[in-house]
């Protein structure tokens, strides 16, 4: 019998956390997930329908690529807008073109079904118990966790490193900590010791720096090929990025912060508009609030939920006076536009920043 080899699409940091689960829960081979790069959204777009979103591509083009590596188990999180119809359209369309594979869905069209998915695992490994997949569930949830929170350090400190590339590789240093941990305590010690670490390290920050939130499309934002690598854009140019969407939030924190985004965003939406459309309109009110100087909407083009939630983003952000930029990203996309684009934003910034500064001191 041909070994069974696990795939998943790559999305960013995040395929360490969970091929470390992956093969802990079923003691099978995962596949070290091959990067995203121009040859993935090629192939991807190649047998994609011209309409699909970017994502869809991307997807496709990572699962070709890691089939012809010798995947033959491919899983899929489903859920969402349209995400939660790629699998099946994926699956038809690999095995069109003659690939030999499993599909998995982890999230159905109504939701996570803990008892299916609990079986569908337990096709891979006979032996699996609900107890096993609880523990290493828990320790995956907080090696994500973990991750996300010196994400959100690092974010605030990297466009003032003094060392160049120094937050990077203690974030680089943690993930190959984390996955060879064994128990869920050490994986604490090993996040607070990293956490010291990046606060230590020399920065140059100064007191009235820009500041810029990232809203948008969740892969778009947590998929740092699918939008040029746009933090790293944003520190070079020395600002403090806030960036809301990633696997933390969609996990277990957009349950628990939906009812109140809805009552604060009220009297603009009166419905969620799909994905994370409503999330964003909140988030120019919350960017406002921390006195931010600009925000960024990125999303693939074609997105449904971020169309419809477009013009309402640029009525709140009008009315509270946010200068915005609305970046739209597909296989056409070049570099040499985005840099362009944000160059001109944030000199944008800058001049209205030192014209408040200037407006502060006239008057005291």
């Amino acid at each position: 019998m041909k070994e069974k080899v696990i795939a998943f699409p790559q999305l960013g940091d995040y395929a360490e956390p969970l091929k470390r689960f992956m093969h802990e829960i079923t003691g099978l081979k995962v596949l070290n997930m091959p990067p995203i790069t121009k040859k993935t959204i090629a192939i991807g777009s190649k047998y994609s329908p011209d309409s699909v979103c970017v994502p869809f591509k991307y997807i496709l083009g990572n699962f070709i690529e890691s089939i012809e590596q010798g995947a033959n188990v491919l899983f899929h999180a489903g859920g969402g807008c349209r995400y939660r119809y790629y699998a099946e359209v994926q699956e038809t369309i690999l095995k069109d073109l003659g690939y030999d594979f499993e599909m998995i869905q982890v999230y159905q069209e109504d939701g996570l079904k803990p008892q299916e998915a609990f079986q569908n695992l337990k096709k891979l490994n006979p032996e699996l118990t609900v107890k096993q997949v609880i523990k290493k569930g828990i320790y995956t949830f907080f090696y994500i966790t973990y991750l996300d929170k010196l994400d959100h350090l690092i974010r605030s400190r990297i466009g003032f490193e003094v060392v160049e590339n120094s937050f990077l590789s203690l974030k680089e240093n943690f993930i190959k900590e984390a996955n060879t941990t064994p128990t869920l305590h050490q994986l604490k010690k090993i996040y607070h010791k990293y956490k010291k670490q990046i606060k230590k390290l020399k920065i140059k920050k100064p007191k009235h720096c820009l500041k810029v939130g990232i809203i948008g499309e969740l892969y778009t934002s947590m998929e740092p090929f699918s939008n040029y690598d746009l933090e790293k854009l944003l520190a070079k140019n020395h600002i403090e990025i806030k960036r809301f969407t990633n696997l933390s939030y969609l996990l277990w924190q957009k349950k628990l912060l939906l009812p109140y985004m809805k009552w604060k965003v009220r009297k603009y939406c009166r419905y969620t508009l799909g994905a994370d459309g409503l999330d964003n309109v909140y988030r120019v009110l919350w960017l406002k609030k921390k006195k931010y100087d600009g925000i960024i909407h990125i999303k693939p083009s074609g997105c449904t939920p971020e169309i419809g939630a477009m013009p309402i983003i640029m009525r709140v952000a009008k009315k509270k006076k946010m200068p915005i930029i609305f970046l739209s990203f597909d296989e056409q996309t070049g570099i040499e536009g985005l840099n362009t684009r944000i160059e001109a934003f944030y000199d944008l910034l800058k001049i209205r920043k030192d014209e408040k500064k200037h407006e502060s001191l006239f008057r005291n």
